[in-house]
């Protein structure tokens, strides 16, 4: 299982699956994070956390902790 936080910076993917059932994950998926959506990793803080990705339009930063949740598959 490849997951957001394996990906480099300026790759393109694909959600696969969002995993857990917690707040965080249900926000997520609120937010477009669903499966069969791409987007593209645009940068990440020195030390790795947060990450921010582009999806459907928008700009959206997680924490490591909810992005190994997002199952992705690269493009």
């Amino acid at each position: 299982m490849q997951t957001l936080t394996k990906l480099p910076i300026g790759s393109r993917a694909k959600v696969i699956a969002v995993h857990g059932n917690n707040a965080i994950t249900k926000r997520l998926m609120e937010m477009g994070v669903v499966p069969g959506v791409t987007f593209r990793v645009v940068k990440s803080a020195p030390f790795g956390d947060p990450l921010e990705i582009k999806l459907r339009g928008y700009s959206l930063a997680m924490r490591i902790s909810e992005a190994d949740a997002i199952e992705v598959e690269s493009e």
